[in-house]
């Protein structure tokens, strides 16, 4: 996916113009943080805190133990029959997918969804190759229908009414007119069926891997998760390498709270572990297994100040929780990850110069902090982006040069007196209705900020004055 984030800009000002767009998102994004605020304290708020802090100290586990964990998982799949292949980018990562097509003679392939290939773009590689690709998670499979990318980690067609899927699937998927959401749903279910029956591969993401079982883990709720992976004779998962988990203790703790987070369940629908091919005697199940490991600028993160950022489970939650995506939507953030998560993640995948105004699209509130169930510090990590973009030289112009300005007339406290003085007599006596230049952003939706007549500094030495004098 061609990465669009340094449009952001325009992207959220058409997006916010646009009242189909800010209705769907608005009413999704409310549902799903209120759905999660009752799931995750539904025993108590201690316990739900509990929950958190004991997911975050596994996934602080993992990134203080990655290289030898990934090692464990490597030989444990092996052992359990699965052929483990490593990417070290995007293009190598469909060049495997391809290269096992190739070797199993596959002309059409079903997946689950998945946020790794999004990121690695496996859908082109594939249909250029010649080879038939259909998603099967219903969201995706509207968006494949409509040309569109996911606008959501979680909910890829967050964005869309249900009146826009109904005209979508009447369109292109030559659905019959109906306005009830059961019957579009069994449309979309027949329609899949038979391609799930025909496939010659099964190619999902994984939510976890267990370092401890060599297994890969998946959290569905529609259950083609499962069919992918077991009913076409080759399965191939793509999976991050910071997805890995170490024990299945751990892994069960985690899928407590990914659920919580992302739809405001105690439990997905299907919680799947792929422990490796068909065995001797066994009547389902793939024929062969392959796990392609990740990377993709992923150790690089791991090697930097960013690498909490890599302990993100995907659950959406920081996405449902901050106010810029509610108002701006997923695809203004212009590649595969969106939200508060995204605005890291995007520049430090992508290269900053690629999304340079993504750190800045947040009111740094901390929701996303807050909802976090690992409890990453995104406000932090967004910071320090903005910092980095400042260091390279990169900051806006305009920004920069106000900052120079109050740093100059706040370097001696001669200017600083000065200029509060010239602000205040300013405002106090020509009263703008709006703030000159750039400043005019604050007036447009507020009333214009007035100076107090005398500085703190002022009332201050008069009060000292008075005092002396009662003396």
């Amino acid at each position: 996916m061609k990465v669009q984030s340094n449009n952001f800009i325009p992207a959220a000002q058409i997006a916010i113009n646009d009242p189909d767009l800010q209705t769907a998102v608005t009413t999704g994004t409310n549902a799903a943080f209120t759905k999660r605020e009752a799931a995750m304290y539904a025993v108590s708020r201690e316990h739900g805190q509990t929950l958190r802090q004991q997911a975050a100290a596994i996934k602080r586990h993992v990134l203080n133990s990655l290289p030898d964990l990934l090692e464990q998982a490597e030989a444990n799949m092996q052992a359990n029959g699965i052929q483990v292949l490593w990417a070290a980018d995007s293009a190598e990562a469909n060049r495997h997918v391809l290269e096992i097509a190739r070797r199993h003679d596959v002309r059409a392939v079903v997946k689950s969804k998945s946020m790794m290939t999004e990121e690695t773009g496996l859908n082109h590689a594939l249909e250029t190759a010649d080879i038939d690709v259909l998603e099967t998670d219903l969201g995706e499979y509207i968006v494949q229908l409509g040309g569109e990318t996911p606008s959501h980690i979680v909910a890829p067609i967050v964005h869309k009414t249900k009146e826009s899927i109904r005209d979508l699937l009447i369109a292109k998927a030559n659905m019959p007119p109906t306005d009830d959401v059961d019957e579009m749903t069994r449309f979309a279910r027949q329609t899949l069926r038979q391609k799930f029956l025909a496939a010659d591969m099964g190619v999902s993401g994984g939510n976890f891997f267990v370092a401890e079982t060599g297994s890969v883990c998946l959290v569905t709720n529609e259950g083609n998760g499962r069919m992918v992976t077991s009913l076409p004779r080759v399965h191939v998962a793509l999976v991050g390498i910071e997805k890995i988990v170490p024990t299945v203790a751990d892994y069960a703790l985690l899928t407590q709270v990914l659920p919580r987070s992302a739809t405001g369940q105690q439990l997905a629908v299907y919680t799947q572990v792929v422990n490796g091919p068909r065995q001797p005697g066994e009547t389902d199940g793939p024929e062969h297994v392959y796990v392609v490991l990740v990377d993709n600028g992923r150790s690089q993160i791991y090697n930097s100040t960013y690498a909490e950022a890599l302990a993100c489970i995907r659950c959406g939650a920081c996405l449902n929780g901050c106010p810029v995506y509610q108002v701006a939507g997923g695809h203004a953030y212009g590649w595969v990850y969106s939200g508060p998560i995204g605005a890291i993640v995007t520049p430090l995948l992508t290269g900053l110069e690629n999304a340079s105004p993504l750190p800045h699209a947040s009111t740094l509130c901390g929701m996303c902090k807050q909802v976090c169930p690992v409890e990453i510090d995104i406000p932090r990590m967004l910071l320090d982006l903005r910092h980095d973009l400042v260091q390279r030289g990169q900051g806006d112009a305009i920004w920069n040069v106000g900052m120079k300005a109050w740093a100059f007339g706040n370097r001696s406290p001669g200017r600083f007196v000065f200029g509060g003085k010239v602000a205040s007599r300013a405002t106090n006596f020509l009263k703008p209705k709006s703030l000159p230049g750039p400043l005019g952003g604050w007036t447009k939706y507020r009333a214009t900020p007035k100076f107090a007549p005398k500085s703190f500094h002022q009332l201050w030495q008069e009060r000292e004055k008075k005092g002396s004098s009662a003396d």
